[in-house]
């Protein structure tokens, strides 16, 4: 299997004669959207590494998976210098684990060559799980309430926790209605499943006062008029979160942990939470929780409370 393989060849006319082409394409076929780029980028890394060492992708056993995983925990880039963060390596450890279960469910393999490998851990603090606090979404909030764009952006992914590719296919005409009452928007997320979510008051206001005069057309636009893209809502984002004074920078996903961390702290109860979230399984929305562990929450405070109650 040739790298060029994977970058340019559409999985819909690979050659099917080749066991490990239809391997690898049927895999890729079974993810969408941005899942299915950054399946195709570890993908794309572990060909090379098999490349560069001989190897047949259908002839590697658990010790050449083994070595790969140093090898991840090892690399460098050549172009920044800097190595993999733990959460990458894990993610693209975990594309190949993925791949060989495929693999021996479709009997390309007698049995899996990774089962008994553990994907490596990710540190409770890893860079990247930021999240803000109830008085820094405030003061994003009050931040961007200046501007009806970067309102709306911040009330759609920390008040509702969408996740920003989400929020950036939105359009006025198509996406939004009335049912029994409440607005709502209806979305197609990840994994291409249908959603629809009720507007709550405050992300109402911030909803319409974007929308303007307009009637069609994308909800949340650059300064050019383009609809906003991902990169575009970052910049936004970091922007915002700079103006406000927060000094951690601030991300599109770091707000949607913001969205589940302060309903839980609220008293959402979890199977509602993880509805909102459109999460699978509770496992993951509980991964979400920045703060399961934090001061707010701390067992210590219902325990003190209870023994000085009994010393009165």
């Amino acid at each position: 299997m040739a790298v060029h393989a994977i970058e340019t060849r559409p999985v819909w006319t690979v050659d099917t004669a080749d066991p490990a082409q239809l391997l690898i394409a049927g895999f890729r076929a079974r993810y969408r959207g941005h899942t299915a780029n950054a399946v195709h980028t570890d993908l794309k890394h572990y060909v090379g590494w098999l490349m560069a060492h001989d190897l047949p992708i259908l002839a590697v056993q658990r010790p050449h998976l083994e070595l790969y995983l140093r090898h991840l925990e090892t690399w460098t880039s050549t172009r920044t210098g800097r190595p993999f963060r733990p959460a990458t390596i894990s993610r693209m450890f975990g594309t190949v684990k993925l791949l060989y279960k495929y693999a021996a469910e479709e009997n390309y393999l007698s049995k899996d060559p990774s089962s008994k490998i553990k994907r490596p851990p990710v540190p409770e603090d890893e860079e990247g799980r930021y999240f803000l606090a109830p008085l820094e979404f405030a003061a994003l909030l009050k931040e961007a309430e200046k501007r009806p764009n970067d309102h709306v952006l911040v009330a759609l992914l920390g008040m509702m926790g969408l996740r920003i590719s989400e929020a950036t296919q939105l359009d006025i005409d198509r996406n939004f209605r009335v049912d029994g009452g409440y607005e709502v928007v209806h979305f197609i997320g990840k994994g291409a499943k249908p959603a629809t979510m009720p507007l709550p008051a405050p992300v109402v206001r911030a909803v319409h006062r974007a929308m303007g005069e307009r009637t069609e057309g994308p909800l949340l636009v650059s300064r050019t008029g383009e609809r906003m893209d991902r990169a575009c809502a970052a910049r936004a984002l970091a922007r915002i979160g700079r103006a406000a004074g927060i000094e951690s920078h601030i991300t599109p996903h770091a707000l949607r942990r913001t969205f589940c961390t302060a309903g839980l702290l609220n008293g959402v109860p979890l199977r509602d939470m993880q509805a909102a979230m459109r999460h699978a399984d509770p496992a993951q929305t509980v991964r979400y929780d920045r703060m399961a562990n934090g001061y707010d929450r701390h067992a210590a405070h219902r325990v003190a409370g209870y023994l000085a109650s009994m010393a009165r």
